[in-house]
């Protein structure tokens, strides 16, 4: 492993890098790719020597294959014309290297939601409409419509999008999960371009069978009038596992016991850190990629989506997350980790998507900050879980993943900071909200 140490000034090897990376990128914008598994990822320079400029970072770097970390880093490079180019440096980067995606996984099925909105055509449809859950299936609940309650109440797609992007609630994932559809949801996302990604499973504890059975959900107008209604459905196609049979750990916790054998993964959701970099970018910088990789949505959807994707449960004026609980930090782990009393820092907006389970850790993330004028992409994820034991809730979320994640979004935002740019990005639109 490369152990490059920045001294205040760029070390021949990142320099030369840098230079021959601007050089073949900056002449256009890099489109999403899908990740082909790579099982020997080269590191990138930079980034190794990033990661070896700090203590708390370098603790986990000497251990990242046990920590399993993956990060990608993306520098942003814009023209005269104000158009980004993105400069792509990578670690230990494996589709091959499983991680549970958590809640990674809310970021396409919003997007997903919004888009299919937009395709069932119907009057009256919207992401305001209330909507009601019913039930056809083991495993499913019910979600009624309920007339004359507040509007940040009412069960629908928009307050549903809120709560997922705000505070990442489980409940609001299963709901779109089951408008979706288990096997629409993914044969979507495989036209898009993400033939290995697979989000099969709600937040609960359905088995693989329940799993594939979707709830049936009516749309309702202002005055009470159904408007759209979908019927129960059932994917009776298996959708297949990409890294076939994928088994973690020593043991698991299963009813109050320890399991003392692997914890069975293969049929969990999947998505490579790649993928849902390529999501985040596809939503953020449409115009980035090519039109098929596009998701199908309307100047309104990608407001709304910017809007919740960076702004905190305090700051974005939904009042069921006005609670002390639901600090700023809530879900900015990059930079802030999770900490109740960090600190804004001024003119810094992060759009992220986040994950926490089973031990891993996730933060996929767009840095714009507007007194600076600077903007980067970082993604990672890493493994903390000491004792090999899943579901035991004895992991290092506190004492190691989360101080990670924080010092390594704060390293690359200082390392932007004096990283030297030709033109100066004019966010634009990305700071203009609904």
């Amino acid at each position: 492993m490369a152990s490059v140490r920045l001294l205040g000034f760029y070390p021949l090897v990142v320099l030369l890098y840098e230079l021959l990376a601007a050089g073949f990128f900056v002449s256009s914008p890099v489109a999403a790719q899908a990740p082909a598994p790579n099982p020997t990822p080269t590191d990138s320079p930079l980034l190794d020597s990033l990661l070896h400029t700090d203590a708390q970072l370098t603790a986990v770097a000497r251990r990242a294959a046990s920590y399993e970390l993956q990060i990608i880093y993306t520098q942003i490079n814009r023209d005269a014309r104000n158009q980004p180019a993105f400069v792509r440096h990578t670690y230990r980067l494996d589709a091959r290297q499983y991680f549970n995606p958590a809640s990674l996984v809310k970021l396409p099925v919003v997007a997903l939601s919004l888009e299919k909105l937009n395709q069932l055509r119907q009057p009256g449809l919207s992401l305001n409409s209330p909507m009601a859950t019913g039930v056809a299936f083991r495993c499913q609940t019910p979600a009624p419509h309920r007339p004359g309650a507040d509007a940040e109440r009412v069960n629908n797609v928009g307050n549903y999008a809120r709560r997922m992007l705000l505070v990442s609630d489980n409940t609001a994932y299963n709901r779109l999960y089951e408008f979706l559809g288990q096997r629409p949801l993914n044969e979507r996302l495989w036209a898009l371009g993400y033939p290995a990604a697979r989000i099969v499973r709600r937040f609960a504890p359905c088995d693989t069978a329940a799993n594939r059975h979707t709830n049936p959900i009516s749309f309702y107008n202002k005055d009470g009038e159904k408007v759209y209604q979908q019927p129960a459905a059932v994917n009776t196609r298996s959708l297949g596992y990409p890294l076939g049979s994928i088994r973690k750990g020593r043991g698991y916790q299963s009813g109050g016991r320890i399991v003392a054998e692997p914890y069975d993964f293969t049929t969990a959701n999947y998505l490579p850190l790649a993928d849902i970099t390529g999501m985040l970018q596809a939503v953020l910088f449409p115009e980035t990629v090519e039109a098929s990789r596009r998701f199908s949505l309307t100047s309104a959807d990608y407001a709304f989506l910017r809007y919740y994707l960076q702004a905190t449960p305090h700051g974005s004026g939904y009042r069921p997350y006005a609670a002390a609980g639901y600090f700023d930090a809530y879900k900015k782990y990059l930079y802030y980790g999770r900490r109740p009393e960090a600190k804004a820092q001024p003119g810094l907006r992060v759009y992220n998507i986040v994950g926490m389970s089973h031990g891993y850790l996730a933060d996929v993330a767009y840095f714009a900050d507007s007194v600076r004028q600077t903007e980067f992409m970082l993604s990672a994820v890493l493994y903390v879980n000491k004792d090999g034991i899943i579901n035991d809730g004895r992991y290092e979320y506190a004492s190691v993943g989360l101080p990670f994640l924080a010092r390594l979004g704060q390293v690359v935002g200082e390392y932007e900071n004096r990283r030297k740019r030709v033109f100066k990005p004019d966010f634009g639109a990305l700071f203009t909200f609904p």
